[in-house]
This record gives structure tokens, C-alpha cells and sequence, in this order.
């Protein structure tokens, strides 16, 4: 299990020839709630956007996220359902209990990185109940259903 925070940032390895071939800098998320890829940033002056699909990584490490191919990274052709962060985000959205309790705006999933499914939730009440309280995380065994403007869960 990952979360996004500490995906963001990493460098992509072409395990073959050790090369940095891009860096992770969002998910995109389907409208089922799975994460199905990456998107990388590749370039060094002009940063373009790729698509790694989450089954064409090897294996997802501390430091890094491995790859057999560069090729498999492919540019983005079309727009993801939602991303994590960037076009039509969830961060930052507010998640909602199935009966309807406010739960707290997003700001972190936890995933199985090997086929996607996101299994927690991190949330934020606000800067001071953050310090006072902690942010608190929701599990969940169903996918998510995604709105406009609230996410809804079937928390345990």
C-alpha cells in the first residue's frame, strides 16, 4: 500500500540501462475510483506530460519507480477521468460518508500499487484541527463514487 504524497517527485528508472526517464507528478484516477497510471513529466527545459500505465511498472521503491521499457511510457494523448492533483483533481474535494457525515476535505489516497485500488483516505479538517487533532484516514473496501462536487465512500 502507497499513498500519493510519497509517490510525487520520484524519478522513473529504466531498470535496464539505469536511466532517469521522468518523474511522477500526478495519478490519474478512472471513474470506477481506480488509479489505472502515472502521469510523468519527461524534458528538461519543456516539460511535456506521459501516461505509465500502473501495471507497466515493475516495482514501486522508496526512491524510485522502476520501468522494463521507455516505451511504455507514452505521451498523454487524451485527458484522464480525474487526476489526483492537476485537471479535474479530487484533492481537495470534500469526501462524504454514504449517510451523508461531512468526513473532511482530501488530501491523500492510499493504494495497492499493483492493480490501483484505493483502499484509505486522508483527510483534513483545517490547519489548527490538523496540529490538535491529526489527520485522520478512512478505510474503505468499495470504490469510491466521484461528483462534482463531493466524493462519496463507504467507510468501516
Amino acid at each position: 500500500m502507497r499513498t500519493f504524497s510519497l509517490l510525487r517527485g520520484l524519478p522513473v528508472y529504466d531498470q535496464t540501462s539505469g536511466s532517469i526517464v521522468g518523474e511522477v507528478f500526478d495519478l490519474s484516477v478512472t471513474k470506477a475510483g481506480l488509479v489505472n497510471a502515472l502521469l510523468i513529466k519527461k524534458g528538461s527545459l519543456f516539460k511535456q506530460t506521459f501516461f505509465l500505465s500502473i501495471d507497466k511498472v515493475t516495482s514501486f521503491g522508496a526512491d524510485g519507480v522502476m520501468i522494463d521499457d521507455p516505451k511504455q511510457i507514452v505521451k498523454l494523448k487524451t485527458i484522464p477521468d480525474y487526476t489526483f492533483a492537476t485537471n479535474n483533481a479530487i484533492s481537495g474535494k470534500m469526501l462524504l460518508s454514504k449517510s451523508g457525515d461531512s468526513l473532511g476535505l482530501l488530501e491523500d489516497v492510499y493504494f495497492q500499487e499493483e492493480v490501483g485500488t484505493i483502499v484509505g483516505y486522508e483527510v483534513t479538517d483545517g490547519f489548527f484541527t490538523d496540529i490538535s487533532e491529526g489527520k485522520h484516514v478512512f478505510k474503505t473496501n468499495t470504490p469510491p463514487r466521484i461528483g462534482k462536487d463531493a466524493i462519496i465512500v463507504d467507510v468501516k
